[in-house]
């Protein structure tokens, strides 16, 4: 969803003014880890670590995934997992869907990181006793003979009538363009709203970084996780964000 997102802004399809983007691809948790040293000006990162660097960090309006039915997934084998005692794969310690579990169920059993592309393979042999999967996991883990346990983003919407925030855009505040944050968060709305306008263009760039290959699984990915929070946060998404923050302070997970 991010390739299709930055496709139009990085190859020059849509005006961006004097600002110009260099791209570095990297896994969510690799982004979220290099934020903790200002690597990047502009970065994607999980909600859960923006909420752990808010002071380093701007959230940008534009850009982010955030939505209903399109939660990360806890999956296992059978349904007989004793999760306060299982060994349970997570892609990452500042990923939203770390922060999501620990609120469904804080005795969750100490975790162990894996990369989220692995962590399907691993349940199913056996390596680990229940998996917390992402992205495009939630349509494949059937082909792996894994079950359900929770859908995190469906316990999330019960519990708070809201869309779920699961990762965003964010400036670092000690940027020279911080400044110009709302023209940088314009230029990406743009970028989303070209890429939903011409979404074939795209496609070979999309599919250059993909890790699915499935057509099918790649339009089910954009089409849930790119919606009208992607092209502007607005009133809902920035209380679902403040809902999320309120949570996790409550639960100890960020001060």
């Amino acid at each position: 969803n991010d390739t299709f997102i930055f496709h139009a802004m990085v190859s020059g399809l849509i005006d961006t003014g004097e600002f110009r983007f260099t791209p570095h691809l990297a896994d969510v948790e690799a982004l979220n880890e290099a934020a903790f040293s200002s690597s990047f000006q502009v970065t994607k990162l999980s909600f859960h670590a923006y909420l752990l660097l808010e002071e380093r960090y701007g959230l940008l309006r534009s850009g982010a995934a955030l939505g209903h039915g399109c939660g990360p997934l806890l999956v296992a084998r059978d349904g007989s997992v004793d999760l306060e005692n299982a060994v349970v794969a997570i892609p990452g310690r500042y990923t939203t869907a770390w922060m999501l579990l620990r609120l469904w169920m804080p005795r969750i059993a100490v975790p162990v990181v894996d990369r989220f592309d692995r962590i399907m393979a691993g349940v199913s042999d056996g390596k680990y006793d229940a998996g917390l999967i992402i992205h495009e996991g939630r349509f494949v883990y059937p082909r792996y003979g894994l079950i359900r346990i929770v859908d995190l983003g469906e316990w999330w919407e019960t519990e708070t009538a809201m869309p779920i925030p699961l990762g965003c855009i964010a400036l670092d505040r000690k940027s020279r363009f911080y400044g110009d944050r709302e023209r940088i968060a314009d230029v990406i709305r743009r970028s989303v709203e070209y890429a939903r306008a011409h979404p074939e263009e795209s496609r070979p760039y999309v599919k250059s970084h993909a890790l699915e290959m499935d057509d099918g699984v790649i339009d089910e990915h954009i089409g849930l996780y790119v919606n009208r929070y992607t092209i502007d946060l607005g009133s809902a998404g920035m209380e679902a964000v403040d809902t999320l923050r309120e949570k996790a302070r409550c639960a100890g997970i960020i001060p």
